[in-house]
Parts: C-alpha cells; sequence; structure tokens
C-alpha cells in the first residue's frame, strides 16, 4: 500500500504526514483529519492513497464550483464508485443517478418543488407536524425518555407522507419506512467505506440492508399499483408520477415510479432527519443559544399553534440556527464524482477515470474561510457578513445536481422546529455533542434521548 498522501504536481508540493502517522487521527476523528489536510494544502487539491481507491480530495470554493457546476459534465455521479454505486441498489434509477435517467427524473419531478409549489403545501405539511408532535403529550405527561432521532423521523415521515402520498401511507406503514431507512443508511456504511468491493462479495450489513429495502417495497409498490388502477386527479408527487409519461408517450413502468418515490421520499425524509437530530445536542452545548431561539418562538408562536408562513418568515434566528447547523454538520457531507476526460483543477491535471471528492463538511469547517470553524455561532448568517465565495457553503450541493428538494427542507425543517420547541422544552439524558457517525449521511454517533416538558411546566423562556 502506498503510505503518503501527496498534494499532485503542479500544484507547489507540500508535505503531508504519510498514512501511518496519519492513521491514529483517521482512526480517532476521520473528519478532523480531513479537514487537517484541507486546512494545510491551502487550497490545492490533496490526493489520497487509500489502498485500491486514490481519491482528489477538493476543498477550495472554486474547485468545486468547477467541479459541482462550471464542468459538472465532466464530473458523473454515475451508478458505479463509492457512494453512489451502493446508494443506487436502494434508490434505482431516477434522480439520484446520472445522464438522461437522471434528467428524465429531473425534469419530471421539478414542477413540483419550486417555491411557488411548496409554499402553497404549508398548511398541509403544518397541520401535519402539528398532529404528530401532539403524540408526545402522553410521554412528555410520564416522564417517559423517547428515542430523538426515531421521534424526529416520525414526524418528518408524517409531513412528507402528506406532500407525497396525501397521507395514503398509514402511520403504522410510516414507522415501518423510517426504521427500514435507518437501517439502509447504516448498512451502506459498509460499501461506502469499502467501494472498490463487487456486489458480488458480502460485506456486513448486506441482509440487513435487503430486508430493509423489501420492507419498503412491500409498502411503496402496492401503492403505486393501486394508483395504476384508480388514478386520481390529486396532485400529490405519488398520483404525478403514475400519471406522467416518457418521451414516446408511454407510461412510466412501475418500477420506475417506484424509484422515483422512493428517491424523493428517502431525500427529503433522510436530510431533514440527520440535520434535526443534532440540534438538541447542539442547543443543549450552548444554552445562549438555546434561549434566543426560545425567545423567538415565544415571542412569534404560542403553544399549540398550527405555524403559519407568515410566522416561518419571522423567525430569522430560528433560521440562522439551521444555516449554521447545516454548515457544522451538512447531512451529505460527501460528494463523489467521477472523471469523465482528463481536466485541470486549480493547476493540478486530473485524468479521466479518476475519483474526486468533494467535501461540503471539510470546505465549511477551513478557517482560512470561515473565523473559528469548530464554534458554532448562528451570527454568522444574520447582519452584514463579510462575503464568501459562493462554493464557500454548499450544504446542497451545486450545480445541475443541486439538492431538488432544498426549498422543501427550508420550510420543512424550521417548521418541526417551531412546533416541537413552542410547546416542549427538553433535558438529554447524556449532555453534549456525540462524536459524528460516517454513513450516507452525517449522523450522531450515538443516540441521542430527550425528556420533554411542556412549555407551561418548564416556564417560556
Amino acid at each position: 500500500m502506498a503510505d503518503r498522501a501527496v498534494l499532485d504536481p503542479p500544484a507547489p508540493a507540500r508535505k503531508v504526514p504519510s498514512l501511518p502517522r496519519m492513521l491514529p487521527g483517521l482512526l480517532r476523528d476521520p473528519l478532523a483529519e480531513l479537514v487537517a489536510l484541507g486546512d494545510a494544502a491551502q487550497g490545492r487539491l490533496v490526493r489520497l492513497n487509500l489502498g485500491p481507491v486514490r481519491p482528489y480530495l477538493v476543498t477550495d470554493p472554486a474547485h468545486a464550483q468547477h467541479v459541482l457546476r462550471d464542468n459538472a459534465a465532466n464530473y458523473s455521479r454515475g451508478g458505479q464508485g463509492m457512494l453512489w454505486r451502493p446508494v443506487r441498489r436502494f434508490t434505482g434509477d431516477g434522480i439520484l443517478s446520472d445522464g438522461p435517467e437522471w434528467q428524465a427524473s429531473r425534469s419530471r419531478m421539478q414542477p413540483y418543488f419550486t417555491a411557488k409549489r411548496i409554499d402553497s403545501l404549508v398548511e398541509t405539511m403544518s397541520l401535519a407536524v402539528s398532529a404528530a408532535i401532539d403524540e408526545f403529550a402522553e410521554p412528555a405527561q410520564a416522564g417517559r425518555w423517547l428515542d430523538a432521532g426515531a421521534e424526529l423521523g416520525r414526524v418528518i415521515c408524517r409531513a412528507i407522507s402528506s406532500v407525497f402520498f396525501a397521507d395514503r401511507v398509514t402511520i403504522a406503514d410510516q414507522l415501518r419506512i423510517v426504521a427500514a431507512q435507518d437501517a439502509i443508511v447504516h448498512a451502506l456504511r459498509f460499501r461506502m467505506l469499502l467501494p472498490f468491493l463487487p456486489d458480488a462479495v458480502p460485506v456486513p450489513g448486506d441482509r440487513e440492508f435487503r430486508r430493509a429495502v423489501g420492507a419498503i417495497d412491500d409498502i411503496m409498490m402496492p401503492l403505486v399499483r393501486a394508483e395504476r388502477e384508480r388514478p386520481r386527479d390529486d396532485d400529490d408527487l405519488l398520483a404525478a408520477l403514475t400519471r406522467a409519461r416518457d418521451d414516446a408517450g408511454r407510461p412510466l413502468p412501475d418500477q420506475r415510479v417506484r424509484d422515483d418515490v422512493v428517491s424523493m421520499f428517502a431525500t427529503a425524509t433522510e436530510t431533514t432527519y440527520a440535520l434535526l437530530t443534532w440540534l438538541l445536542p447542539v442547543l443543549d452545548a450552548h444554552p445562549e443559544v438555546a434561549d434566543r431561539l426560545y425567545a423567538e418562538l415565544d415571542e412569534v408562536v404560542a403553544p399549540g399553534d398550527v405555524v403559519s408562513r407568515e410566522q416561518l418568515g419571522r423567525l430569522t434566528y430560528t433560521r440562522a440556527v439551521l444555516d449554521e447547523l447545516l454548515r457544522m454538520y451538512p447531512p451529505g457531507w460527501l460528494l463523489p464524482r467521477t472523471t469523465v476526460a482528463d481536466d485541470e483543477i486549480g493547476g493540478t491535471r486530473v485524468r479521466a477515470g479518476s475519483t474526486v471528492v468533494v467535501s461540503a463538511y471539510v470546505t465549511q469547517r477551513l478557517a482560512r474561510l470561515w473565523p473559528r470553524p469548530n464554534e458554532f455561532d448562528p451570527q454568522r448568517f444574520l447582519g452584514d457578513q463579510p462575503r464568501r465565495h459562493r462554493y464557500a457553503y454548499y450544504p446542497f450541493g451545486g450545480g445541475p445536481h443541486q439538492c431538488i428538494g432544498m426549498y422543501l427542507f427550508n420550510l420543512e425543517a424550521p417548521l418541526v422546529v417551531a412546533t416541537l420547541l413552542s410547546r416542549y422544552r427538553f433535558r438529554l439524558r447524556q449532555p453534549g455533542v456525540p462524536p459524528a457517525q460516517l454513513t450516507v449521511n452525517l449522523r450522531p454517533g450515538r443516540r441521542v434521548e430527550m425528556l420533554l416538558r411542556p412549555v407551561a411546566a418548564a416556564g417560556r423562556g
């Protein structure tokens, strides 16, 4: 095995510690080690020698823009290699693939994710979120500890189900979907860390992955078939995709409808779930941020409110807290690409077939771009701030593959936060911010357990 990470010429060479020296740090805190490499590189590409895989790590905002937007056609996510091949085993062809299949899926679904369209769904989502959070009353009264991640997943699933399926998925099936997606994310971790292994070579998690995908298909495929047999005129995503036609005017196959619905549902729920699971530990560790957030919620949202679009617009500090949370814990922390043809990035020649890894996590923690990068400070997103490169902050990716559900997230996440924290205060069983776990999305490395108290009992402010 090659024993060092090197900065590729013609960029000026800078020595990087050999792999034996880096290994303890990689094992202890791989994300911190990658950020340290990015800081040391000072904007140059870093090539990592990881045995059979030698990816280029892209950290500079201008280089991220080159890969994700300016020359995006030359950087394919396709279905092979790190991350995308294992993800496609779950989502199939469609919005999370590349090429003509991706383009067709994106074109079909884009009208359902415009700002105007999502704005029209705020009331529907807010009612669903409110009903889901109402169910916290009994465990709060009983003083029962709750798995914050699982419960937030349930709330988010309820909201997205109301938008995508017009509430045609039962609550029991929603819980099954949340559990199955959680199992899939953890099972894919092994495939993501071993991208050079063929699918035929078994790894830990394969059996759980197949079982979880089967559980989701057992729910989704009958929904698609029932919609096909008894089509509705509704405009939810399931009804719309079932009515859709391909370029030849033919109905989409059931499998393609399933792939697109599952891809979007997983993206819309998993991104919000992964991020908001970090929120409670971060607020617990930063009481001054929590106090200011509570003060804003107390002023704008009364306990029991079904939060309106107008109220969301007044929650400027809540929005800043979420923006800073996205900076420090971007769910899509790793965006691998494969180079189609030879290219040059910042003076470094990158040959066709190379793996290029763009990481919002690393870029958004670089000291030269973000003063005090490891401190949680929502003030970065309030008032007059220094202008930064567009790709100094890109938690939803960029270019043609920028997350189609970005605007949905920007309404859904503050809606969940405002509804939950206007009604309850929380206490954590284990204080402190957990270490990160490297899965497909960035998740806390331990379970976050919470105890809820109604605001009236806990005291406002």
